[in-house]
């Protein structure tokens, strides 16, 4: 894990948008179209959004993104994934403790996301971060294959 570096990055790269739409195409093998709520490349190139990409020297080998609304005290964790081959050290919670970070130093009282019920590997990482369920929150309905999770910030 030493030589991957997670750092800030514009989402309109090439990798990154390859990367997007291997997640697109991970979720849709789970899920129904209702069931995905996807952001696009272009949704996430707003100054609310902060993303992040996880390299192992120019290897892009994962992704995330805080987005802070304006106006509400929890920022969103979106577009986690990391790639097949990196599975396994830790990059998961890694990324989510960046994420956190930028959080905190934003004064966000919490962090909150929404993932399906089938992604289970998932679901644990966020359990070991601290997560945990709730209802939908923002503009999310109430699907049945969604689970709604939160931690609260000290």
């Amino acid at each position: 894990m030493t030589d991957i570096v997670i750092s800030m990055e514009h989402p309109r790269q090439d990798d990154i948008i390859a990367m997007v739409h291997e997640l697109d195409i991970f979720g849709e093998a789970l899920y129904p179209p209702e069931a995905n709520f996807h952001l696009s490349i272009d949704a996430m190139c707003i100054p609310e959004i902060t993303f992040l990409a996880a390299r192992q020297g120019r290897e892009l080998i994962g992704i995330g993104a805080l987005w802070a609304r304006a106006g509400v005290d929890f920022g969103e964790v979106k577009r986690m994934y990391v790639r097949d081959a990196a599975r396994g050290l830790g990059l998961g919670a890694k990324m989510l403790a960046t994420i956190e970070g930028l959080a905190r130093k934003r004064g966000l009282k919490s962090l909150m996301l929404e993932t399906g019920d089938l992604n289970t590997q998932a679901m644990k990482l966020y359990q070991r971060a601290g997560f945990f369920r709730r209802g939908p929150f923002a503009d999310y309905p109430d699907a049945p294959l969604s689970v709604f999770m939160e931690k609260t910030l000290d």
